[in-house]
């Protein structure tokens, strides 16, 4: 086998004087889809925000197919491959949702164009309607569809999805999980943060929970939620 798409080791970082993430590692197969759990406040954020450039890494080193990356921009890891969803969605408001997807519209890494806007729009029904609506105008749900529907134009290999449910009715939520089986069927790899433990490990293949900036377990997620004393222990559920 090659090297992994992405791999973090011996990562530490954090915020000022605040040290968050102690050592922690990662590692991202072509085509995998793995799990990132923890309480609030345990680092998840901020692992996604130091591999993708957003925060500086203090320690340890990442890998780009075998390349280091450490301590890219953020504009840099885009180019290379990598798909951001972050907590909040950051859409533009005073932009269309047509707008919204085609700015961010290009050719992979590899030169694929898998997801065309016909594509995105096929994917996301509810944004075929609303395609002339400013961002403000959505829902919540579409606004987090718009931002998922925006990552995949730009044809990533790795996609980060970070809490991409959180706050959506049940029927949204259940939406956004479809589309995500979806991209891993396509063949993405993806890194999934969200609080509901159970269908994380549905949708993935690996999974590690961060306690206090590191990893405290790790394993396939078909075992993992086989162990739900050790889930109950670190997740307090």
């Amino acid at each position: 086998m090659g090297a992994p798409l992405l791999q973090a080791t011996g990562i530490h970082a954090g915020y000022g004087d605040s040290r968050i993430l102690r050592g922690v590692g990662l590692s991202l197969e072509a085509g995998q889809a793995v799990g990132l759990l923890g309480r609030n406040g345990m680092g998840k954020t901020t692992l996604i925000r130091s591999l993708m450039g957003y925060l500086r890494v203090r320690d340890g080193q990442v890998h780009w197919q075998g390349r280091p990356v450490t301590n890219h921009p953020p504009e840099k890891m885009a180019r290379h491959g990598i798909g951001y969803v972050p907590e909040g969605r950051g859409i533009f408001p005073n932009l269309s949702v047509r707008e919204n997807l085609l700015m961010a519209a290009r050719t992979g890494s590899d030169g694929q164009q898998d997801w065309s806007f016909n594509r995105v729009i096929a994917t996301f029904p509810r944004l075929a309607e609303r395609l002339g609506h400013g961002g403000q105008q959505l829902s919540g749900g579409e606004q987090q569809m718009l931002a998922i529907g925006r990552a995949l134009m730009t044809n990533p290999q790795v996609m980060m999805l970070d809490e991409a449910t959180e706050g959506l009715a049940p029927l949204i939520v259940a939406e956004i999980w479809r589309i995500i089986g979806e991209i891993r069927a396509s063949g993405i790899t993806t890194l999934i943060v969200d609080r509901n433990w159970h269908a994380v490990l549905r949708h993935t293949d690996h999974a590690l929970v961060l306690e206090k900036g590191q990893v405290v377990l790790a394993g396939d997620s078909r075992q993992l939620l086989a162990q739900p004393e050790a889930l109950a222990r670190h997740l307090g559920v």
